[in-house]
């Protein structure tokens, strides 16, 4: 960023940040500790409510000696509470408001009220929470609500076979050569299998086969914009990542890495390897007042028990598997037009599960002159002047980075 223009790029993206933190900052994320030998009883996890519909706390009661009177008041900030018609000795306080006052004089009427006292948030948010403060005598307790909106189930038929389950996509600009012997290599051991292929080249030429479709963008439009439009038109459980110079091999077994991502439904991602090189690297987060710094370190963090030969990191190679809506939710940002790969990583830190797979394996094809033609050849050098990022597209990348990603600093080793 210029400095004349650093402290109101500032300003406003610590504008946009506050924002953020609003919108994600949940109650449930307080630090909360339980106070040792309480009479209290009550719930630590697992209440869970809809908006704005009466729900019963379960588990609440209290475990004291026998006494002349019992008094114990609960109360929350984003909600009502209330229990059940009180009885000839009960007295009661607070019905359908924030704080509910429970007095009576036997122990098991206490503990029948307190069974049957009920919330409701007064809030409509799809997703929130509140605290319930719990009190008797000098013993207090607090544990957390959390106000939900059930997600609509989105589900995909697996169908009959691999086809059914994974979509092939990529992205080509110039380079119609390696994209026919890329298809050629797939169609040898995946017949059926769609392709989808974004393509920004200058002058675009139809690509020919069966259960291919190709998307012809503006000229030059960029390679994050590209994925984003391939992943769009998915309409399978499973996109398959491949750069448009791959070559499939024998080893090139999508089914394995399906296997992974079915064992571990908790997974987003799952790499393979390039020419037996993975590229796995860490992203170490750390928070700062004027900013964040995130590290790029080569390596994973561990392996996976039931499969052996794969690993959790956070980014991997141009070659993965992923669940489609996995990668809808990060997304590509259409400004990378030249040269990204761990930025998508990056945006997706904290919400996507990558594992790397180092069995399963694709092949680079082979660089060579002596079969281009002369325009293939012109295509090639143009290819490369598209392929160096300038000076000011990496300062595009670095202001971005500076605002969107709240970074002050990366570094890569």
């Amino acid at each position: 960023v210029d400095k004349p223009e650093l402290s109101e790029v500032k300003r406003r993206r610590e504008a946009e940040y506050k924002q953020h933190l609003a919108s994600c900052e949940l109650i449930l994320k307080q630090l909360i500790l339980a106070q040792p030998n309480s009479p209290l009883m009550y719930p630590i996890q697992g209440v869970r409510v809809l908006p704005l519909q009466e729900t019963s706390i379960p588990g609440l009661s209290v475990y004291a000696p026998k006494k002349t009177q019992y008094q114990v008041s609960l109360s929350v900030t984003k909600g009502v509470l209330a229990t059940t018609k009180p009885g000839r000795d009960d007295h009661i306080e607070g019905q359908n408001e924030m704080v509910l006052t429970i007095s009576t004089s036997n122990l098991e009427r206490l503990n029948h009220l307190l069974r049957n006292v009920t919330y409701t948030s007064t809030l409509y948010r799809i997703k929130d929470g509140d605290l319930v403060s719990f009190t008797f005598e000098k013993h207090s307790a607090t544990f957390p609500i959390v106000i939900e909106q059930p997600l609509i189930p989105h589900l995909y038929d697996p169908g009959q076979g691999i086809s059914s389950q994974v979509t092939i996509v990529t992205k080509t600009f110039l380079r119609y050569p390696q994209l026919d012997v890329l298809i050629k290599s797939i169609r040898t051991f995946y017949k059926d299998m769609t392709i989808l292929v974004a393509d920004d080249s200058i002058n675009p030429k139809k690509i020919n086969g069966s259960n291919i479709e190709q998307y012809i963008m503006p000229p030059a439009k960029g390679w994050f914009a590209g994925r984003n439009l391939v992943v769009s038109q998915v309409s399978t459980k499973y996109l398959l990542w491949v750069d448009d110079d791959f070559l499939f091999t024998g080893n090139t077994e999508i089914e394995k890495l399906v296997e992974v991502m079915e064992a571990m439904p908790e997974l987003d991602v799952v790499g393979g390897s390039v020419t037996g090189n993975t590229f796995t690297f860490q992203l170490v987060y750390g928070e700062g007042e004027d900013g964040h710094c995130v590290s790029r370190r080569m390596g994973h963090y561990q392996p996976i028990p039931s499969f052996p030969d794969c690993v959790l990191t956070s980014g991997v190679v141009n070659f993965f598997l992923a669940r489609t809506d996995s990668v809808r939710k990060v997304g590509f940002d259409p400004r990378l037009q030249r040269v990204a790969h761990t930025e998508f990583f990056v945006d997706g830190l904290g919400s996507l599960l990558v594992a790397s797979c180092s069995k399963i394996t694709i092949d680079h094809q082979p660089r060579t002159q002596e079969k281009l033609s002369e325009e293939e050849k012109a295509a090639q050098e143009l290819y490369r002047t598209f392929r160096t990022p300038k000076q000011e597209e990496v300062k595009m990348k670095l202001g971005l980075h500076f605002f969107k990603n709240r970074m002050k600093c990366f570094s890569s080793n």
